[in-house]
């Protein structure tokens, strides 16, 4: 049997059940997305990095049994969940390939929509992966790109030393590991040359109180990658602690105007063949990009 291709993050079943809530969380912001760059009933859609699929199934029951969900994933445990899922709900119309994006070949196909979410801000070499899409998405398709552009913008307000002493931690394995946590900053140049034009960017800001639904992305992220750290041997189980704690003191503030916040900022974009567009410098940390071919 062959060995986990693990993540960073890792493919565990905590994490499994993160990305689930991750998924929850910005459903609503994803699907205005998609019905915007024009995702709907018969459309053919690549998932590059799909992940235990959580994207790839609500993708599956838009485009319908008349489209097709091409769902690219190396990990088996990511793919045995998506697996798991399709037979759960019937879904016969997603394909999935077992494939390190890195090393294999991306399958052609007749796609109309690419779906790319924190994808780019992982592997090892982006150019490689954009190079490797626009050989395969045909003329007048459209790319999606979900990544992040500023992650030191992910802070609180008050500003929370420990967590900020966190967020150094995983910027730095994620480098170790060969990602860019800001890796949305080189897209526009990547698309550009290899036949993909921005077609419109658009910011989003969130300022969030601990009674957000949103806000426990962020803190479910810190408990899972606090043990993740312990497993590298980055921290020990006291810095894990003062992490822990100064969040929950930070989430038991109530005075109006006290309460500490998270924010960042995030923004869409869409691409067109054969053009580039730079993105605008700032406190931009997550950004929605589709480009057109």
């Amino acid at each position: 049997m062959a060995a986990e291709r693990d993540y960073v993050l890792g493919t565990h079943e905590e994490e499994l059940a993160r990305l689930g809530l991750q998924h929850r969380v910005w459903r609503p912001v994803v699907l205005d997305c998609w019905q915007r760059a024009g995702i709907t009933v018969g459309k053919r859609v690549l998932d590059v990095g799909a992940g235990p699929g959580y994207a790839a199934i609500d993708l599956a029951e838009i485009v319908g049994p008349t489209g097709e969900v091409v769902a690219l994933e190396r990990s088996q445990n990511f793919i045995r969940a998506l697996e798991t899922t399709c037979r759960a709900r019937s879904l016969a119309n997603v394909k999935i390939h077992e494939l390190d994006l890195m090393k294999g070949d991306l399958p052609k196909g007749d796609y109309d929509f690419a779906w790319c979410r924190w994808v780019v801000s992982f592997v090892n070499d982006q150019s490689l992966l954009i190079e490797k899409l626009g050989g395969v998405m045909p003329k007048g398709s459209v790319a999606i790109f979900h990544e992040y552009g500023h992650y030191e913008t992910w802070r609180f307000f008050p500003r929370l030393p420990m967590q900020e002493r966190f967020r150094e931690h995983v910027i730095a394995t994620w480098r170790e590991s060969g990602g860019e946590p800001d890796g949305a900053l080189q897209l526009p140049g990547l698309l550009g040359e290899n036949g993909f034009v921005i077609r419109s960017a658009r910011p989003h800001i969130f300022c969030l109180r601990p009674s957000d639904y949103m806000w426990q992305w962020p803190a479910t992220f810190i408990e899972t990658y606090l043990e993740r750290l312990i497993e590298m041997g980055r921290i020990d189980h006291k810095f894990a602690e003062q992490v822990r704690t100064a969040l929950a003191s930070a989430e038991k503030i109530r005075m109006p105007g006290c309460s500490h916040r998270w924010c960042w900022k995030s923004s869409r974009k869409n691409c067109k063949p054969g053009s580039a567009m730079t993105l605008r410098r700032g406190p931009a940390a997550l950004h929605h990009l589709s480009a057109r071919r």
